[in-house]
């Protein structure tokens, strides 16, 4: 999907997690989300906190000047802690001014800025562009990870098609000791056809399903429901997602 629609797709996905978020009480907020030692209110914190780290790279490529994506881990770490314990209105308005910001900033960038090269937290290197599709992860993984009511199967198709897309070839990409239990699987999309190879040979272990339920896998997002895989036995744990690009 070409990035500047995703910036549209952003706005929506917000529109959904916020309309998760309101109807939450104060204690469901508390409760624990999908993700270990973290609260429904340290997701919605970090969901509002990226948004401000990527406007950052936006604002690097800007202006010329770097700005880290986060001034440290510690610091992003702190900043999640303090944000979590807040009320539902608080936690939504964060959520929704943090995304407008964002979205805000991708539409005034001027052209030439879209390719200066930033740096995500991690260290590897992409062009601003890039920080759209980053934001697209967040919004609809995370949205998952909350862990009230919205899945995989509610993922809009857009973002299915290129997420998968995009997972496939970055997985492949991976050195082989980082595939962790997929290697020498062969991965298949049975209504797309796409597949990615991870040093298999004929014969060797092969996981299909729909391109949705392989990205909910492969994503952390399910426990792989709607993947078969060949021979029978357990799914094997995916490497941690999203990956580092492979290519821009």
């Amino acid at each position: 999907m070409e990035w500047r629609r995703v910036i549209d797709e952003l706005d929506l996905g917000v529109d959904r997690i916020v309309r998760t978020l309101s109807k939450l009480s104060d204690q469901d907020l508390r409760g624990p989300s999908a993700l270990p030692g973290w609260s429904r209110g340290h997701v919605a914190t970090h969901i509002a906190r990226n948004a401000d780290s990527l406007w950052n790279l936006l604002e690097w490529a800007r202006t010329g000047v770097e700005i880290p994506q986060y001034p440290s881990l510690e610091a992003r770490n702190a900043a999640l802690e303090e944000g979590a314990g807040r009320s539902g209105d608080e936690l939504v308005e964060d959520v929704r001014a943090s995304a407008a910001r964002f979205t805000e900033q991708a539409r005034t960038l001027p052209e030439d800025a879209w390719n200066a090269p930033v740096r995500a937290m991690m260290g590897w290197p992409h062009p601003a562009w890039y920080s759209v599709l980053r934001r697209w992860h967040e919004v609809e993984a995370h949205h998952v990870d909350l862990a009230a009511g919205y899945g995989p199967a509610d993922w809009p198709e857009p973002y299915v098609r290129w997420a998968l897309t995009s997972t496939l070839v970055d997985i492949a990409a991976l050195p082989e000791g980082r595939r962790g239990g997929l290697a020498g699987y062969r991965i298949t999309a049975t209504d797309s056809g796409e597949s990615a190879d991870l040093g298999w040979t004929p014969g060797g272990p092969e996981a299909s399903g729909s391109g949705r339920a392989l990205l909910g896998w492969l994503s952390g997002r399910s426990h792989g429901a709607g993947v078969a895989l060949r021979p029978d036995g357990p799914l094997p744990t995916p490497p941690p997602w999203p990956h580092q690009p492979a290519d821009f």
